[in-house]
């Protein structure tokens, strides 16, 4: 396994450029299972990074609905959805090793196949791997919220983000987006009704009840015991 997140990119100079990015990489250790699940199972589950197309029926080994989640965290609502879904393909990415780790080895204990995982920057994923009108379902649930208006720009969900995105699903294909930040939820509503080519499948055109393909998180589950909402978007690739 490759241990680069972030592929350099330079300027016609050679000088080395900044790009805002939604994430920031922590350093946290592995527990010995989640080392044991890199090292046993990333030849088989992994994929590694190249600047290639990829071909999921080739990656799958066979032709079936693909669903990709940016941002799985520890990848327990990833691994129970393509437990729950074993007709449709899931790629997953997610930036930091310990919940790939981990997520690898629900996955084998789960007695999953129709998982793949990676850990790099899902932008350059999208730019180099993703074949165009490829995915059945992108997910993007709870992403980093970014509280302080000088970081608002760091936010996944802006309007370059939501074209790119529609290039890579299907016709008919769905965003389907998760916060319980409030704020957040108001600024994706906001930037995926601007967004050309999508249409709001909430019967209200804001927020949509949580359909029972989101399992519920043990975080989630403590919001809710505290009081806090969870707001889900649902935006369909028209054109």
């Amino acid at each position: 396994m490759m241990n680069n997140v972030i592929s350099p990119e330079f300027d016609e100079d050679g000088r080395a450029m900044r790009r805002v990015r939604s994430f920031v990489r922590r350093q946290g250790r592995l527990t010995k299972r989640q080392e044991e699940a890199m090292t046993q199972l990333w030849p088989s589950v992994g994929v590694d990074f190249t600047p290639e197309l990829l071909d999921f029926t080739v990656l799958f080994g066979r032709d079936a609905p693909v669903t990709l989640e940016i941002g799985f965290g520890m990848g327990t609502s990833l691994v129970e959805m393509a437990k729950q879904n074993p007709e449709k393909n899931y790629l997953g990415i997610e930036v930091h090793r310990p919940g790939v780790g981990a997520c690898l080895a629900d996955a084998q204990d789960a007695g999953v196949t129709n998982l793949r995982v990676m850990c790099h920057d899902a932008i350059e994923v999208l730019d180099k791997m993703i074949p165009d009108n490829s995915l059945h379902m992108v997910q993007l649930f709870f992403p980093d919220p970014w509280h302080k208006s000088r970081h608002n720009k760091r936010r996944i969900v802006q309007l370059p983000f939501a074209e790119k995105l529609r290039g890579k699903l299907a016709q008919g294909g769905i965003f389907h987006m998760a916060t319980d930040w409030q704020p957040y939820a108001k600024h994706m509503l906001e930037v995926m009704t601007q967004a050309p080519g999508y249409g709001n499948i909430s019967a209200t055109q804001d927020y949509v009840p949580r359909p029972d393909t989101r399992p519920v998180t043990k975080f989630e589950k403590r919001g809710h015991r505290l009081g806090h909402g969870v707001w889900d978007l649902m935006f369909e690739r028209m054109k």
